[in-house]
């Protein structure tokens, strides 16, 4: 009997896979030739079938992904490559162009520093540094051909930078302010008391050891600029730096000042050379015994 009911269902399934693939096979024939009646038929179709074909979908999609995924990755790769290379170039323009701005407000500072008597000067640009850390230079990219002489000083818009101590037609090397062999006359803002500054090395303040009375009132931060005098290589008002200390001098004759520069010897991109004519050097400074 159990035989004979499973036997009964087997068949009813049958008949109704054929029914199915038969109504399926009329629907396509309808469609193919346009008949009107068709439907009705795709709409029961869509019902019978519709499910099983969204489930074969699902089933199916990661496995076309995956497969779009593997052979789209060489694509993928240079898109990704190309936005990086794009992503560098931006960057690089970004820089060039804060860099480019700040040279020019470089120049623009050169231009801020009031000279006396329309001191004609020429602009140049810093092309190399000292070579050994025993040597206070610079090279800049103007020379003879230039107007540039032994002797003139260079500034930025800051302040007093050193003096040029060797020329070519296209090139000169300038001493800086920070040598030891360096010296400049220098004058206080408040008391107008003249004395001799020189360089005591990089990184170092200038040291003024000779020429300021004892009795001479100084403050710290005093402005301190070149004194233009009868002997000195540079035009008198150049700003040099701000006092930093005071202390009596080793020979208890006169004050001793270290005096902090106000040009930033550490990051020069371009000078301006004074054309000034020197009339009598000053001496080096003596250096002290052991």
């Amino acid at each position: 009997m159990a035989l004979s009911r499973r036997s009964s269902r087997h068949s009813r399934s049958r008949f109704t896979l054929v029914l199915l693939v038969l109504t399926s096979i009329t629907v396509l024939t309808l469609d193919f030739r346009g008949s009107g009646a068709v439907d009705g038929a795709r709409g029961a179709a869509s019902t019978v079938f519709g499910p099983i074909r969204d489930v074969g979908a699902a089933v199916g999609r990661p496995f076309a992904n995956a497969w779009n995924g593997v052979f789209g990755y060489g694509d993928l790769a240079s898109e990704n490559e190309a936005l990086r290379d794009r992503i560098a170039e931006l960057e690089g323009a970004e820089a060039r162009n804060e860099d480019a701005a700040r040279q020019l407000d470089e120049i623009a500072e050169l231009n801020e520093l009031d000279l006396t008597a329309d001191v004609p000067s020429v602009v140049g640009r810093v092309t190399g540094g000292p070579i050994t850390n025993f040597e206070h230079t610079i090279e800049v990219d103007r020379g003879t051909d230039d107007g540039v002489q032994v002797d003139m000083p260079v500034v930025t818009g800051a302040g007093l930078v050193g003096r040029v101590v060797q020329a070519t037609p296209d090139r000169s090397v300038v001493q800086l302010v920070t040598d030891p062999g360096f010296a400049v006359g220098i004058r206080l803002a408040g008391s107008g008391d003249v004395g001799i500054a020189h360089g005591t090395g990089d990184d170092a303040p200038l040291v003024v050891d000779n020429g300021i009375d004892l009795s001479t009132e100084v403050a710290e931060g005093e402005a301190v600029t070149t004194s233009g005098a009868a002997r000195s290589i540079f035009p008198p008002d150049i700003p040099v730096g701000r006092v930093a200390s005071t202390d009596t001098s080793a020979d208890q004759l006169s004050q001793e000042l270290t005096v902090e520069l106000l040009a930033d010897l550490a990051n020069l991109s371009y000078v301006r050379i004074v054309q000034w004519q020197p009339t009598e050097a000053l001496p080096p400074p003596a250096v002290p015994g052991p």
